[in-house]
């Protein structure tokens, strides 16, 4: 029959029901599904060996002829195949293959054949020990003599077995559609997606698999950004007068100056770029990103004041109850401060006196429908909530600004729900440092500012990855800090002692918000996961928060401690964060729950076990937690055997206290992945070195803003 492209993998190649139904697991059903499998690697095994030069224990291919083929029974029933072979040299060696009798159907004597595998001493000879063999009778070899692919292998799907059905399928290659347009590919000098898809599956030399990565590397990239800028263009499709706010740069200069400290130049940047794009009259999309205690709570606040002085409503959505409540309170504060400030000096006409309110799902039902009333009549300035202002019911009179506190704790629904209240201007914050390729790729749609700088009064934190031998030096440690009037953080991979770990990365979410275009989307391969949790699966060494209670109990009798985890209600956890913060307890073991936004200045000191289980990113959100004050604070990253303790992943973290730093190392240990689950997994690249690539990213986002501006798609993409 006609095979082309379209074709049913199951019409193309004559295989048994067994291995269409693993290909179907790996989501390949046409002939186009079989060759956009590309391999993850090559081995090059282009150079034919002889027996005398092969070395002894690495893999190499010799070109020769088998002779006295015969399978033969061990003593204990085993079936093993020899033969003698001889290469072009005339050099013998014996061959062996264990418990594989059809090999004596698929040869004969005087067969030439290529023969991979490894040469071994055994029993004081030479032998070549169960290798691969491909016949000669063909015109070309496909695992031998070349530049071999390998590809990601499941279950009984194996690379050789792949090899040969891709082989098959060669003469379809050239009916693959090119997705890129030629202004592209030409100013990119990139191969045509024909070439590279060849140069996977058919290699002359390695150059050509070099050039295919990039070019693959580059499309999966370009379908990115092009999925993002188009989202941007989406929610900027509409302009509005409306959404026009006048900088106002005497109303700024007042709120710096009715603050007790200095803002950073990095802060008054982002305040600038965020006032800039609020001047236009399309909805402002821009992500801040800012290390832990770089001051995003300050901008945001400046942004808000800004609004509320022209008459708009603000809406600040916070991912718990607890981090909203504290929202709540710090920005209240800060516009108090500067209303008062205001009245006061009278250095501008202005009037603010903002009416704040709160909105969560613990929100007592009657208050809750007089906050939405207020908000629809416009009788509220500033909301500030959880998932409850997403709510259907709850409206708005002017809402001109939205700002998502970690934004990527939230669904992609969830934002827009909030988000299309009005096409307000948007302002996403996150306190997880991504570098800027990273975040390029992860938020192509959002404009970008970065708050590199810290306020001046934060002082450095003292870290030391501590091995099991060093805890009770630790522990007298933590007992002189208690005593001095401090506060102690432990942070537990578990709630219970059981062999389930409370989850470290979020739940999956697409990093391209949304399907990469079929014919964009590149090859699947696997990598592993950017800041994932590190180590084995079994948990069996790990604390848990009940475990460590007990343990701590009895280590401070004369203390105080409480818990806190993602079990409790609301309630729960809001009155266990207020009585840590009064002071009515001296030591606070928690899950992750309190990996973002917990406010307590008076602690000092950050426990977190199994340190090797969390990633980077999460460690330096738990240390964030303590150093907000004056007082010298420390982190103790304790692991569960000596052999981790000198981890140099870990050791990081006491070298370096900036947060887009470690992000850059462990960058460069581990590879960019599938971005964490505190950004989002979902992409799979080409080559796990293309995000760290920062020409590449910013490459593909140009030839994207090109592509868009001048149409050049081909028809059907986009």
């Amino acid at each position: 029959m006609d095979v082309n492209l379209s074709t049913p993998i199951s019409k193309a190649i004559r295989t048994r029901q067994e291995y269409l139904d693993a290909l179907k697991e790996l989501d390949i059903h046409t002939v186009e599904d079989l060759l956009l499998y590309l391999p993850r690697t090559h081995e090059d095994l282009s150079q034919m060996q002889t027996i005398s030069s092969a070395p002894l224990h690495e893999k190499v291919s010799i070109r020769g002829t088998v002779e006295h083929i015969k399978l033969v029974y061990t003593r204990s029933k085993k079936k093993i195949i020899t033969a003698m072979f001889t290469d072009r040299e005339g050099d013998s060696v014996e061959v062996i293959w264990f418990n594989q009798p059809h090999i004596k159907r698929m040869l004969k004597d005087g067969d030439e054949v290529a023969l991979t595998g490894k040469l071994v001493e055994s029993r004081y000879k030479v032998q070549f020990q169960s290798p691969a063999f491909e016949s000669i009778r063909e015109e070309s070899l496909i695992h031998a003599g070349r530049l071999v692919p390998i590809y990601p292998q499941s279950g009984i799907i194996t690379s050789k077995w792949l090899r040969e059905k891709i082989a098959l399928c060669k003469d379809c290659i050239k009916g693959i559609p090119e997705t890129l347009p030629p202004e592209i590919l030409e100013e990119e000098k990139l191969l045509s997606r024909f070439d590279a898809i060849r140069a996977f599956h058919f290699p002359d030399k390695p150059e050509e698999v070099r050039s295919a990565r990039d070019r693959f590397a580059f499309e999966e990239l370009f379908a990115i950004q092009l999925q993002a800028l188009e989202r941007k263009k989406l929610w900027q499709r509409h302009s509005d007068d409306r959404l026009r706010i006048p900088m106002n740069p005497e109303l700024i200069k007042a709120f710096f100056a009715s603050l007790k400290f200095t803002p950073t130049k990095s802060q008054k940047i982002a305040i600038y770029e965020i006032l800039k794009d609020m001047e236009k009259d399309v909805p402002m999309s821009r992500l801040l990103e800012g290390d832990v205690g770089s001051g995003k709570t300050l901008v945001a606040v400046a942004t808000m004041a800004h609004t509320i002085a022209h008459g708009g409503q603000c809406a600040l959505m916070a991912p718990t109850e607890v981090l909203a409540k504290q929202h709540a309170v710090t920005i209240a504060k800060l516009l108090i401060n500067f209303s008062n400030y205001i009245q006061e000096k009278k250095s501008i006409t202005c009037n603010l006196s903002p009416i704040t309110s709160l909105l969560t799902g613990s929100t007592p039902a009657s208050e809750k429908e007089a906050v939405k009333i207020k908000l629809k009549n416009g009788q509220i300035d500033l909301v500030i909530g959880t998932h409850a202002l997403i709510e259907d019911s709850v409206q708005f009179k002017n809402l001109l600004l939205v700002i998502i506190d970690e934004q990527h704790r939230f669904g992609v629904m969830q934002r827009k729900n909030l988000e299309e209240k009005g096409s307000p201007h948007t302002l996403s914050m996150t306190a997880t440092p991504i570098p800027r390729t990273l975040a390029l790729t992860a938020y192509g749609e959002h404009d970008l500012s970065v708050l590199l700088e810290k306020p001046g009064n934060r002082k450095p934190i003292d870290t030391k990855v501590v091995a099991p031998a060093d805890r009770p030096v630790i522990e007298r440690f933590i007992d002189r800090e208690i005593e001095e009037g401090r506060q102690v953080f432990v942070v537990c991979p578990l709630i219970e002692g059981k062999k389930e770990p409370v989850s470290t990365l979020r739940g999956k979410k697409s990093l391209c918000h949304g399907e990469v275009p079929r014919s964009l989307s590149g090859p699947r391969i696997h990598t592993q996961g950017f800041f994932a949790p590190q180590g084995d699966t079994d948990f069996s060494d790990l604390k848990s928060v009940q475990q460590e209670i007990k343990r701590l109990s009895q280590t401070f009798p004369n203390r105080h401690i409480t818990s806190l985890h993602g079990r409790m209600t609301p309630k729960e956890k809001e009155e266990t964060m207020r009585a840590f913060k009064e002071k009515e307890f001296d030591i606070l073991v928690s899950t992750s729950v309190i990996e973002v936004g917990i406010d307590v200045p008076n602690a000092t000191v950050m426990i977190i076990e199994g340190a090797q289980r969390f990633g980077l990113a999460q460690l330096h959100q738990f240390r964030g937690r303590v150093g907000r004050s004056d007082w010298k604070s420390h982190c103790f990253l304790f692991t569960s055997s000596p052999e981790q303790a000198k981890s140099a992943r870990l050791k990081a973290m006491e070298h370096h206290t900036d947060g887009f730093k470690l992000a850059e190392i462990d960058l460069s240990i581990r590879g960019p992945g599938e971005l964490l689950g505190t950004l989002q997994s979902g992409i799979s690249l080409t080559d796990k070195l293309s995000l760290m690539n920062p020409e590449l990213v910013l490459r593909a986002r140009k030839a994207a803003e090109k592509c868009l501006h001048l149409s050049l798609l081909p028809a059907g993409e986009g």
